[in-house]
Formats: structure tokens, C-alpha cells, sequence
């Protein structure tokens, strides 16, 4: 017999049992929707049948990106579980750190901060998930990150400080958190002014309150 025909058998299981690339793009965009949706059931089942786990959408968002922003901690803990990068970013920067401290998801910042998150990194516009946290007046993420190392003084874009951030916005509960580990009222943005003078611009009165308790000068 002829040696290609003795062949012929196996060549014909490996083309049967080979993936093929519209399948892998097909289970990955299955798995990025179970993402999406938080059916654990569903990614684990995915998972088994080869997607990758760390698949992206057309946002370069990935299953954990997906899980941290809709607040989904057992299907945070699954992927990582299975290998997920926990610090790979979409394509506007945004890691699933920030976008757990975007949408408030102090668990989830807890277990991302515990598997090593970088709470440093920043996105395609120079923020980092203590800015979206105390902007957006998370103060559970807020006291996650500080508790993680995160410097309350820390500087960021513009050299404003997570104080400054929380005290545009009147998120007065950060505002007193971050007062009560240390922030400094005194130290002013790339525009000479303080978190008082941020607050007074934005008529925030109750992180004013705080603010002049605090000690903090009107200029």
C-alpha cells in the first residue's frame, strides 16, 4: 500500500480534531457575551471547551474587564482562577481595577488589589482607579486602595490629588474619608489651587464644611 494512503487515516483525525479559526472567534465571543451577561455556569463551561480566557470584544475589554464593571465577584474569582490577566487594559487604558473602582465594586477591587492588581497603572487619559473612585465617591474602593499602599497624597494628572477629585464632585463622605487618613488640605493643583479652593469653585458645601474643619485656607 502506497505510504500516503497508510496515512490517509490519521491525516483525516487530525483535520477532524483540528480547531478551526471561526470556531475559536465563534466559543471566544461566546464567552465574552456569558461574560457580559455574569453566567458563571455558562464561562465556566466555555472555558472548558477551550476559549480563551482572555478574549476581546471590539473595545479590547476582556471577561474579567466584563466581571469587574458589572460588580460579578464570583465570576471575577472564576476567571482569575482559570488564568486571566489581571491587569490587561481595553483600548482606552482602562484595566478591571479602574473599572471595579468606576462603578463601585469594593469587593471586587479587594480581590483584584489581593491577586496583584497594579492600583498605579493609568488610562488613555491619565487616570488611575483612586481617581475614578474618589471622583465618583466610592469610599469603600476608596479605603480598599488605601489600604492596598496607595499614597493619599499621591499627585495625578493636572497635580491634582484624590482629595481634590472627591471635593469637586461633593463626595463628602471621601472627602472625611480621605481627611481622616492623611490627606493634606494645603497642597494646590498645576493651578495654584487648593481642595477648599476646588470645592468653592464648584459650590460643594458640604465638602467645604469638611474641608474648613479640617483646617484648610480660603486662598
Amino acid at each position: 500500500m502506497p505510504v500516503l494512503l497508510r496515512m490517509l487515516p490519521s491525516l483525516l483525525l487530525v483535520l477532524l480534531t483540528a480547531p478551526v479559526e471561526g470556531q475559536e472567534r465563534n466559543i471566544n465571543y461566546e464567552l465574552l457575551a456569558a461574560s457580559r451577561k455574569g453566567s458563571e455556569p455558562a464561562v465556566r463551561e466555555l472555558l472548558g471547551r477551550g476559549a480563551s480566557v482572555d478574549s476581546r470584544d471590539r473595545n479590547g475589554d476582556t471577561p474579567l474587564n466584563l466581571a469587574a464593571r458589572n460588580g460579578n465577584a464570583g465570576l471575577v474569582e472564576l476567571l482569575l482562577e482559570r488564568g486571566a490577566a489581571v491587569d490587561l487594559a481595553n483600548l482606552a487604558g482602562v484595566s478591571p481595577l479602574m473599572a471595579a473602582s468606576f462603578t463601585g465594586q469594593e469587593a471586587i477591587v479587594r480581590l483584584l488589589l489581593d491577586r496583584g492588581a497594579d492600583f498605579q497603572s493609568v488610562d488613555r487619559v491619565n487616570k488611575t482607579a483612586m481617581v475614578y473612585a474618589a471622583g465618583n465617591g466610592h469610599t469603600g474602593c476608596v479605603r480598599a486602595l488605601l489600604d492596598a499602599g496607595v499614597e493619599v497624597n499621591a499627585r495625578y494628572l493636572n497635580d491634582l490629588t484624590a482629595l481634590m477629585w472627591a471635593a469637586a464632585y461633593g463626595r463628602a463622605p471621601a472627602v472625611e474619608l480621605l481627611l481622616q487618613r492623611g490627606a493634606d488640605v494645603h497642597v494646590r493643583d498645576n493651578r495654584g489651587k487648593t481642595a477648599l479652593a476646588i470645592a468653592l469653585e464648584e459650590r460643594q458645601e458640604e465638602a467645604i464644611e469638611l474641608l474648613r474643619a479640617s483646617g484648610a485656607a480660603e486662598r
